[in-house]
């Protein structure tokens, strides 16, 4: 479940904010990246949901935002092509993040819990094999979700 009605938990977010266009639906909560067969437009960078080809690996995180000027709640999805907000965090600061529904595992996720960020979706899932990074961890207890859930997480940097 999800602390308080915000993505950004932490109080005073001292990292980088960052406008852009949105490539796709994604959601607030969701892990973004550059998104490098677009051109720049009015300036600014194309994001779309991570999809650096396996989970788990490592980029700069981009942490898609609510579209405040509209707004919009962290659970309202972006239109394709709208202006976007972003959020580069540092190791330390607590957010709300999307945690994906995974299909058939039942598993229950527990306070402390290592979390990878999902190839294509960008969001995040519990740690399976070696990864690169595992930039988050889990700060409740979470029954077995039976769709996407904003979770309670804490970004590591690592």
């Amino acid at each position: 479940m999800a602390m308080g009605n915000e993505i950004i938990v932490t109080a005073n977010p001292d990292k980088q904010f960052v406008e852009g266009i949105i490539s796709g639906t994604p959601k607030p909560g969701t892990v973004m990246q550059i998104k490098s067969s677009a051109g720049l437009i009015g300036g600014r960078f194309t994001y779309e949901a991570y999809a650096p080809g396996s989970d788990g690996k490592r980029q700069t995180i981009f942490i898609l935002l609510p579209d405040y000027l509209q707004g919009s709640l962290m659970t309202t999805a972006y239109a394709d092509g709208t202006r976007g907000f972003l959020y580069v965090p540092r190791a330390g600061e607590e957010f709300n993040m999307l945690l994906a529904d995974v299909a058939g595992t039942g598993d229950v996720h527990t306070t402390g819990e290592k979390l990878i960020v999902k190839s294509g979706t960008g969001k995040l899932i519990a740690t399976t094999g070696t990864p690169d990074s595992e930039p988050f961890r889990l700060l409740e207890t979470l029954p077995a979700p039976t769709a996407d859930t904003l979770a309670h997480v804490l970004y590591t940097g690592y």
